[in-house]
């Protein structure tokens, strides 16, 4: 299984995933242009996609969805509830090309395995997914205020994960943005802290050289350097050794991560 965050943050998220047999997309939430030239960077050109996951209809994460359907014949994978309110968006899809999961089934596609799961965020059926290929699993969870114990069964024993660390707590109370926005982000509903993923990254890693990317950082209320630290302390509290026992990093907004291979 390889990896590659395209995009992550506040302006876009688009992640690549790609088996033996399978290339896919987890949202698309950037101009189609921007991410034919990002698959560029990876030596991946659109037509290979086989498929789009969706995790929910918000236009940071379906953007470019269904201009980049329509123009390579990519079928799109999404819940019922996301569907229907990211519909009219996403523009006319044949229905050959209209795939849908339930939350909480196990799923297959080719040679991938895959776990929608529900998280708590303010859209119609917001999903992370679990993928599985050849032992390996590759998680991404973002937009989600909380991670709940049920959650947390789903993502621990992963080999990679792609986790949101969006925002450092004091940095959004002392920032720009208006009360009622705020308020929005640290909700149940909003956006993990980085307080919040480097807890839970604590409660799930066994300390096997996973790879961990902190992703959707907001650029007025997180810095990566932050966020890492962040996440380091709680890791370390825990007795692992982030330089010998895991892989972390940052996935940026304005360009791709390197293309992780995980054996």
């Amino acid at each position: 299984m390889k990896f590659c965050s395209l995009s992550s943050g506040s302006r876009g998220n688009c992640q690549y995933l790609e088996t033996k047999y399978m290339k896919v997309l987890i949202d698309a939430g950037l101009s189609a242009r921007k991410i034919e030239h990002f698959l560029d960077h990876i030596g991946v050109h659109p037509s290979q996609i086989d498929y789009i996951f969706v995790t929910h209809e918000h236009m940071d994460h379906i953007q470019g969805v269904g201009p980049l359907s329509r123009r390579y014949n990519i079928p799109i994978v999404a819940s019922f509830g996301t569907w229907m309110a990211m519909e009219k968006i996403v523009g006319k899809i044949p229905d050959e090309n209209r795939c849908v999961f339930s939350p909480g089934e196990e799923c297959s596609l080719g040679d991938l395995d895959f776990m929608p799961f529900h998280i708590y965020h303010d859209a119609a059926d917001p999903v992370g997914f679990a993928f599985y290929h050849e032992k390996k699993k590759a998680i991404v969870l973002t937009d989600s205020g909380i991670v709940t114990p049920e959650m947390k069964k789903i993502i621990c024993r992963a080999d990679l994960y792609l986790i949101e660390a969006n925002h450092d707590p004091l940095m959004l109370e002392k920032g720009p943005y208006p009360r009622q926005l705020k308020q929005r982000i640290a909700s149940d509903y909003g956006h993990l802290s980085n307080e919040i993923s480097g807890e839970v990254l604590s409660e799930v890693l066994k300390g096997e050289r996973e790879v961990i990317l902190l992703g959707h950082l907001s650029e007025e209320n997180n810095i990566p350097k932050v966020a890492l630290n962040t996440v380091a302390r709680y890791l370390t509290n825990k007795g692992l050794d982030i330089r010998k026992d895991l892989r972390i990093g940052c996935a940026r907004v304005e360009h791709p991560s390197p293309l992780i291979a995980l054996e």
